[in-house]
Formats: structure tokens, C-alpha cells, sequence
């Protein structure tokens, strides 16, 4: 029976919704497992009824649910922005017991979680939010939501490479290539570029680099959208306000925000 259910897990929620399973991990009242195992187990309810599927598509941000008779509403709407420093790891657990962003946004509350990922080695700016319409958009590359970062390389970045890297290489299967490449500084032993990426593949500007010759030895996020970094200290957060969400990405009409001129520490 479980097997069925997590089979129906698997087939897509209609524009605008996402999976029981899926919000109940999103909202952080579970881990998708968990909620599959919630869910078959007939400890949810919806609207009163009990739901046994965990693949049956919802709206997250006006879902009512119970957990064993416990009712679990739908949080506030907020959205931050985070610098999430070097060594923090962006899952919702670690094996290895390194820390993680939701270590950094646990005092937050309000079931956020980060549109997309950094690796352990990079740092920079996270859109989290709780708004999984609003992570969909930032995170489907048709949308080509430009990405810019603040990279340094070993050695010295020629003009001949950075035109190779502009026409983009194969690597395992995969075309990678940069939206642009700018050198900002360079000499014998590295290089200081700037780097945007319109679709983020795995680790794609470290494949891209390595690929060169050239190992990255600093990776920080410096924009999403409009959205600036700024001044932002690593694992402080900025409240993103509704009204200004359109502002920061445009193309989005789902919400709108703004960035809070206060700086809090996340932990």
C-alpha cells in the first residue's frame, strides 16, 4: 500500500498547488517520509477528512490541516533573505551532522525553507521563504531568474579562456555555459571574475572553471533578480516585504515585497 502511495507521490500537482506530502515537509511539520507515512497511516486530515493520498494536490498557503487531531494551520507569509555562510549545508538534515540553513532559520519560525541551493564551500544569498508558489517561480529555469556572483579562480584567467567559457563546454552530458563572464582583476597566481548564471545546474561554475584548468577557490552569491546582497553579514537575515517581491523579480505577479532595513542574526 505504501509503495502505491508513494507512487501517486510522483505524478505533478496542477499550477499553483504541490503535493499533501510535499507541503506538510515544506511547512516543516514533517519530513517527506514522514508525511507519506502520516498520510497512509489516515493521521491527516483535511477539511475534517481523513486523506490517505499522500500525491493529492493542495494550495500550501490556505491548507488546513490536522495531525492526529491537532490543528496545523498555515503560518503568516514571509520571506527573508539569508547569507548563508561557507561550511552550512542548505538540506533539511545532514548525515554527517554539519550545520544547516534550517539551523540558521529555526528561530525564525513560519515554515521557511530556501528557494534553491549553494554548496558547502559557497556562500552568499538565499531567498527562503514560505510562500512554495513564490520558490516554484525563483527556481524554474524558464524563467531564467539571473543569478550573479563574485568568484576567484587559481591562476590566470586569459581573454582566450573566458571567450571558450562565453560559448559554453559539455560536460557529462551537460551543456554549461555562463550568461556572461567579466575579469575584474588578475594576476599570476588567481583571478577575481563576476559571473551570472541565468539557469543554475549542480556546481555548475566550479565544472565550468575546472573544466579550464582553473580551480575555484571563492564562490559567493552576491544578487538574485534584483535582489542585492549588500552589506549583509554571513548568517544574518533582511525580511523581504510582500509589496516588494515584484520589484526584486521581475516577471513574478504572485506576490509583492520589500527588504527590511534591519539585519538580524539568524542564530
Amino acid at each position: 500500500m505504501r509503495r502505491r502511495a508513494d507512487a501517486r507521490v510522483a505524478r505533478p500537482a496542477p499550477r499553483g498547488t504541490t503535493t499533501l506530502a510535499r507541503a506538510l515537509s515544506k511547512r516543516g511539520l514533517a519530513s517527506r517520509a514522514e508525511a507519506i507515512a502520516l498520510i497512509v497511516d489516515g493521521r491527516v486530515r483535511i477539511a475534517g477528512r481523513v486523506v490517505r493520498d499522500p500525491g493529492v494536490a493542495v494550495v500550501p498557503e490556505t491548507l488546513e490541516v490536522a495531525i492526529d487531531g491537532e490543528s496545523r494551520r498555515a503560518p503568516a507569509w514571509r520571506t527573508v533573505a539569508l547569507h548563508k555562510p561557507r561550511g552550512v549545508v542548505t538540506t533539511r538534515r545532514d548525515t554527517a551532522g554539519r550545520p544547516t540553513v534550517y539551523d540558521l532559520l529555526a528561530p525564525l519560525g513560519h515554515g521557511l525553507a530556501p528557494a534553491g541551493r549553494l554548496d558547502l564551500a559557497s556562500s552568499g544569498l538565499l531567498v527562503c521563504t514560505n510562500d512554495t508558489q513564490l520558490a516554484a517561480w525563483l527556481t524554474d529555469p524558464a524563467h531564467a531568474v539571473e543569478k550573479e556572483y563574485a568568484v576567484t579562480v587559481r591562476g590566470r584567467v586569459t581573454t582566450s579562456t573566458v571567450e571558450a567559457l562565453d560559448a559554453g563546454i559539455d560536460d557529462d552530458g551537460e551543456r554549461l555555459r555562463a550568461a556572461s563572464i567579466a575579469v575584474r582583476k588578475v594576476s599570476a597566481r588567481e583571478t577575481h571574475l563576476v559571473v551570472v548564471l541565468r539557469e543554475g545546474r549542480n556546481r555548475e561554475i566550479r565544472r565550468l572553471f575546472q573544466a579550464a584548468g582553473h580551480e575555484v577557490t571563492r564562490l559567493l552569491r552576491v544578487r538574485i533578480g534584483a535582489l542585492t546582497l549588500g552589506t549583509l553579514a554571513p548568517g544574518h537575515w533582511m525580511d523581504i516585504r510582500r509589496e516588494m517581491v515584484e520589484r526584486y523579480f521581475p516577471g513574478y505577479s504572485g506576490g509583492r515585497s520589500r527588504v527590511s532595513p534591519r539585519s538580524t542574526p539568524a542564530r
